[in-house]
């Protein structure tokens, strides 16, 4: 990707393609040849190049050129042998020779570089060399800003007209004047109009960059000075010509003829009868002859000539709102934007419609807002079925709506109270900040999506989106703060931070934009936190904000809005919450967090009094436990039916490869699949409408069986028959078991390729290994189905900055090994050991143990000691009869964790949770042991042990009931060898002697050699 001063490639607006494509030749490079005194005329008020500069960002243009002067024609003509330039400005006396032998000079040299002259008055010692062919074009010079950029501009049209003309079909409008002081009043004045109209018409709803991008599609300006020119031009773009403005009196056939004008205008006006045409003369009796064409007429020397064009271009140019009318020209309504253009187009009468579009009115108004495509598809060699007005109709109105369904794809746009359309716009923004880390991973995300689509990619045949999204900027969050006049406490509790938000008032401004997108949208909705820290890259502050889901179905509005104010003011409360200020403090993030938020539709239907995803799950590029012949870069996907809380709070999913769907290591045989099936799922209870829950999300638990007639469960589920004990992958009475044979089996959907694809667009986008959450809502015919993409943010793998060896010397001497390790390098911070006493440890007293861990962390986080943290099952684990349920606040300050599996907790690893995300993410060595002989350890490498006998003997700091807290005198030595997933800790006291030395080279030089 490459983004520079409005240059932004196309990797990112697939449908701003056309637009890069315009413009492709730019004046960067002027000679400007004056004398000295011309030049001190020149720069007499202020820098001509300053004032240039102020000219292009005042109209929002590209980079203004360099201008480069010299004072004679030899320094000149010296300058353009050994330097490029775009074009030469030259004062009419320059000493040795004048503009026009400069010129004929220049034209030896450079044929192609425009040669304009500008002179402070016309003198009629040249006046009869204004033919000369030295020269292109004569101004007169009154230090005008908007003059330079005017010749500029109309050098760089004549140039790029053709090639624009067949990338976009970009309009031209010829200028005939020979007079240099007209053609030196009039020409500013219409680029300005020309540019103000385009931009002013140019469709709000998308956001600046994309504006600045369909500026380039203006229509181009040509300029003429006889009617022979004027004829060519004529000829040469008849197609495209937009308007024609003329003078009255100029050569005609190598002679001055005072109506060679209306000669050219009559002639057009024979053959197109309905295109803009507009006489500028200084002779008034000229208004007549103009009026019979009919044209505009418009004099000169008229003190309110700049209004006059004004008007010209806003009725006559499309650039003001299009009027409908019937043939006899009676208007019937207008439209000012295409959304109202849109609705109009179905309730003109026949009539009206017939005249517009064989007279190509409605291609010209398109055209006019830079819409290149839709403008050719409205022209009326495009029009399909001109002859059958309902057949028309329909086809114009599909392909304005097309249109801008099109445009909205892959935008954030600028949330507008009159212009919000629900059908068509994806992603809008409310306020004017930062969108937060991970909405801005979703805009990238939504950006990326829309080039991804390929012949033989699986994104182009099934439908991959995003949910209708609004995000609310950070500087609501910060006007919240200042408004109300709230401050942080270090010390105050959560609930009291909760209750000290709810009270508050949100923004005046905010209120309002959220009850005007409230109105529009009426399916239940999902707020989540999107704060600057989180999903910064290598810095995931992953799920440690609140999350609310709203049903938004109550019959009074002010509830509705009440419960999204509620969630909102509570999500923004959470950015103040103990656990994210832990991670801030234990991650070195020293400034202070602010929030945006995301209100989303939640993916899903109603099925009976319930609303949730078909699946919704968490997929991840790199697998950190890779079985069964996988690789780790192939990634790892968990999934579930219901809302995606099951998943990344670590409840039973199914666990896959998105390489191998098949292959399902948790689902080996019956046994397992019945013992670690998924048996209970998340949904918003829809009759639950009449106040947000603060506790639980709104959202329910329940049981599989009870949902077993819903479609989701039918389509997804197997059946377990216990007669027989086995599991038949169909619908039929009897247990339901959440196999998802239909997708990971039979690839009736293929979310296993759409992951791969989407795993790999990630990856390459953000340049390191990434995680994605998203969900599926299934249709009956499973293959129409629609995929949502919810969010993405950076996984980070460890850094193999230092070569780690692990010899049988370092297994035979530590106190535990794994073989299922994530992290890498050497660690000797911890000199303190927490630890689960597996002899005390009971699976119903998690949530107590969960307590000890806590206060033992509270200890050393004040003394400032990393520590070790040792225990059964899941840690983080939302159930708590699958591991420890600390939160990160319980454990702020652990530098290692190891995740003992066992016969009394045997289950799966926590990968995938935010839990485990965020110890990942802040480089903590994280070993998973699998116990097979926890008493007696045979110490060797492919046996994962702890070795409890050597614990038991250490001396304790602290013993509670189920916990115990070890310190030594050393730190202890932890190894990790991320290349091959295996780590081992020794005790501080233990110093590798000269074999173990030797042994790790000799692996060394073997790996390597």
């Amino acid at each position: 990707m490459l983004i520079d001063s409005g240059r932004i490639v196309s990797d990112f607006d697939p449908h701003f393609k056309v637009f890069h494509e315009l413009m492709q030749f730019k004046v960067q490079e002027i000679l400007l040849v004056s004398s000295l005194y011309d030049a001190f005329i020149m720069e007499e008020d202020g820098s001509l190049a300053t004032r240039l500069i102020k000219e292009y960002h005042g109209l929002n243009l590209s980079k203004a050129p360099r201008i480069t002067r010299v004072s004679t024609a030899e320094e000149a003509l010296g300058i353009l042998k050994r330097r490029p330039f775009d074009m030469v400005m030259t004062m009419p006396y320059l000493g040795s020779m004048d503009a026009f032998e400069l010129g004929g000079e220049i034209k030896k040299i450079r044929p192609d570089v425009p040669v304009i002259l500008v002179a402070h008055h016309i003198r009629s010692t040249f006046a009869d060399k204004l033919d000369a062919h030295g020269v292109d074009r004569i101004f007169l010079w009154c230090c005008e800003a908007d003059l330079l950029l005017a010749i500029i501009k109309n050098v760089e049209d004549h140039r790029n007209v053709d090639e624009d003309i067949g990338r976009a079909m970009v309009r031209v409008i010829i200028y005939v004047e020979d007079s240099p002081v007209y053609a030196s009043l009039f020409l500013p004045m219409i680029y300005q109009e020309i540019v103000l109209q385009t931009q002013s018409v140019l469709d709000e709803s998308l956001n600046e960059r994309h504006r600045l991008l369909r500026m380039r599609a203006r229509p181009r300006i040509l300029m003429a000075t006889t009617y022979e020119e004027a004829m060519d031009l004529y000829e040469r773009y008849k197609p495209y010509v937009f308007a024609i403005i003329s003078d009255a009196r100029f050569k005609k056939a190598g002679e001055i003829d005072s109506s060679a004008g209306y000669s050219f205008l009559s002639k057009v006006r024979k053959e197109v009868s309905d295109l803009p045409l507009l006489m500028v003369s200084s002779e008034s009796q000229n208004r007549k002859a103009a009026e019979s064409l009919p044209a505009i007429f418009i004099n000169k020397d008229s003190p309110l000539v700049r209004d006059e064009i004004h008007r010209f271009f806003l009725n006559y140019l499309g650039f003001g709102d299009f009027v409908f009318r019937m043939p006899d020209e009676t208007a019937i309504g207008h439209a000012s934007t295409l959304y109202e253009f849109e609705r109009m187009l179905a309730e003109i009468p026949d009539e009206s419609l017939e005249y517009h579009a064989k007279r190509n009115h409605f291609s010209n108004w398109v055209m006019a807002r830079a819409e290149v495509a839709l403008a050719r598809r409205l022209h009326c060699d495009y029009i399909s079925n001109i002859g059958n007005i309902k057949e028309m109709r329909e086809d114009l109105i599909f392909k304005v709506h097309s249109l801008r369904k099109l445009r909205q794809q892959g935008v954030v746009v600028k949330f507008r109270d009159a212009g919000y359309d629900i059908d068509i716009m994806d992603f809008v923004k409310i306020g004017e900040g930062t969108m937060g880390g991970k909405a801005r991973g979703l805009a990238f995300m939504w950006a990326c999506l829309q080039g991804a689509y390929s012949e033989g990619s699986v994104l182009t045949d099934y439908t991959v989106t995003i949910p209708k999204t609004c995000v609310i900027t950070a500087d609501g969050f910060d006007a919240f703060v200042a408004e109300n006049k709230l401050k942080y406490q270090p010390d105050m509790p959560d609930e009291k931070v909760a209750d000290l938000f709810l009270d508050a008032t949100l923004p005046a401004w905010l209120r309002k934009d959220l009850a005007a997108f409230l109105k529009k949208n009426n399916l239940p909705l999902s707020v989540r936190s999107s704060s600057l820290l989180e999903d910064a890259l290598f810095k995931p502050y992953a799920g440690l904000y609140s999350t609310y889901f709203l049903a938004n179905n109550n019959e009074d509005f002010q509830e509705r809005l009440s419960q999204l104010e509620s969630a909102v003011k509570l999500v923004y409360a959470s950015t103040w919450f103990e656990s994210p200020r832990a991670f801030s403090r234990y991650s070195s993030q020293g400034r202070g967090d602010s929030m945006a938020i995301i209100i989303q539709q939640v993916v899903g239907n109603r099925y009976g009094d319930y609303w949730y995803p078909s699946i919704a799950g968490v997929a991840q590029s790199h697998n950190y436990y890779p079985v069964m012949g996988m690789m780790p870069e192939e990634g790892i996907v968990h999934i579930a039916l219901g809302v995606g809380k099951t998943v990344v709070e670590g409840e039973k999913s199914l666990r896959f490869s998105p390489q191998y769907p098949k292959r399902l290591l948790q689902f080996s045989t019956v046994d397992d699949i019945l013992e670690n099936c998924q048996r209970e799922f998340y949904a918003l209870n829809m009759l639950d409408n009449t106040c947000l829950k603060r506790y639980g999300s709104n959202l329910v638990k329940r049981s599989i069986q009870d949902a077993e007639n819903e479609l989701p469960v039918q389509q997804l589920s197997s059946t377990y028959f216990a007669e027989e004990h086995v599991i038949r992958d169909a619908y039929l009475p009897g247990l339901k078991i959440m196999t998802f044979a239909q997708l990971l089996k039979y690839d009736a959907y293929p979310i296993s390729k759409i992951l791969t694809e989407l795993l790999s667009l990630g990856r390459k986008g953000m340049g390191c290994e990434v995680e994605i959450e998203f969900a599926v809502a299934i249709e009956p015919e499973l293959n129409k189905s629609t995929f949502y993409f919810l969010q993405i943010r950076p996984m980070v793998t460890g850094s193999e900055r230092a070569d780690v060896q692990i010899c049988d010397k370092d297994i035979e001497n530590s106190f535990s090994f794994s073989s299922e390790a994530l992290g890498h390098g050497n660690f000797e911070t911890m000199a303190d050991l927490v630890y689960v006493n597996p002899d005390d440890f009971d699976p119903g007293q998690t949530r107590q143990i969960a307590m000890e861990i806590a206060a033992i962390n509270r200890k050393l986080t004040a003394e400032d000691r990393p520590f070790l943290l040792v225990g059964p099952g899941r840690w983080g684990s939302a159930d708590p009869w699958l591991g420890i349920p600390v939160q990160w606040a319980d454990i702020s300050r652990v530098g290692a964790i190891i995740e003992l599996r066992n016969d009394i907790l045997k289950v799966d690893p926590s990968q995938g949770s935010h839990f485990f995300q965020n110890i990942t993410s802040l480089g903590i060595p994280y070993l998973t042991i699998t116990e097979r002989q926890p008493r007696k350890p045979q110490k060797s490498r492919g046996d994962d042990f702890v070795d409890w006998h050597w614990l038991s003997e250490q001396p304790e700091i602290e013993r509670l009931k189920f916990v115990r807290h070890v310190r030594f005198e050393k730190p202890l030595i932890i190894k990790c060898d991320g290349k091959n997933s295996e780590a081992c800790i020794l005790p501080g006291s233990f110093h590798q002697d000269q074999v173990c030395e030797i042994e790790g080279q000799r692996m060394y030089n073997q790996q390597y050699s």
